[in-house]
């Protein structure tokens, strides 16, 4: 399974990891971040999960109802919604993580980044994966490609990680530091005031 830009260029998507526990890494991340936390773009909601075994609270937001359902049979604390709809808690989440490629949710990389920012409680930090093998940000419309069979369009947004920072920064968000579990791109980013 692929999303697909109208030219034809795919990534594939990494259902196994979605469906499989956050890896070693990942929780190591995880561990350092201070509850609550707010997964964006929980699906299967393994993150949000993890949190759950290493004590932390958390709720994860997916707007599609069988990643929901998926997430609720781990016991995660899951709701379905858009990102983009009202959230309990907004501006008082102490961490945001965005991560699986999350990031071209809506097409408008500031728009989300903007959103976590505003999710965030003051002197709160948000994680945000970028991918580490594009040369430039894209944004635009794509679709789900399994093996020909092909969805509607909708936006979305492919972010390089050289790119991130500075997207995240028209945001609102200053990078802290990187994070390369498996070889992939997290930043760590602070709200700044403005």
């Amino acid at each position: 399974m692929r999303v697909v830009d109208a030219d034809g260029n795919g990534t594939v998507l990494e259902l196994s990891r979605w469906h499989a526990p956050a890896s070693p890494e990942e929780v190591a991340i995880l561990s350092g971040l201070r509850a609550p936390v707010l997964d964006l773009g929980c699906g299967p909601g393994r993150l949000v999960a993890a949190l759950a075994e290493i004590g932390t609270p958390a709720l994860g937001v997916d707007a599609s109802p069988s990643a929901v359902e998926v997430a609720g049979r781990t016991g995660a604390s899951v709701i379905c919604r858009s990102i983009f709809d009202r959230l309990p808690g907004e501006g008082r989440w102490r961490s945001v993580v965005l991560l699986d490629g999350n990031i071209g949710i809506g097409g408008d990389p500031v728009r989300l980044l903007r959103r976590i920012a505003g999710l965030l409680a003051p002197g709160g930090e948000a994680i945000v994966e970028a991918a580490g093998d594009l040369s430039d940000t894209r944004v635009g419309s794509a679709r789900i490609d399994d093996d020909g069979v092909v969805g509607p369009w909708f936006p979305w947004a492919w972010v390089a990680a050289e790119d991130l920072p500075s997207l995240a920064r028209e945001a609102g968000l200053e990078l802290l530091r990187w994070h390369r579990p498996d070889g992939r791109w997290l930043g760590r980013f602070v709200g700044v005031a403005g």
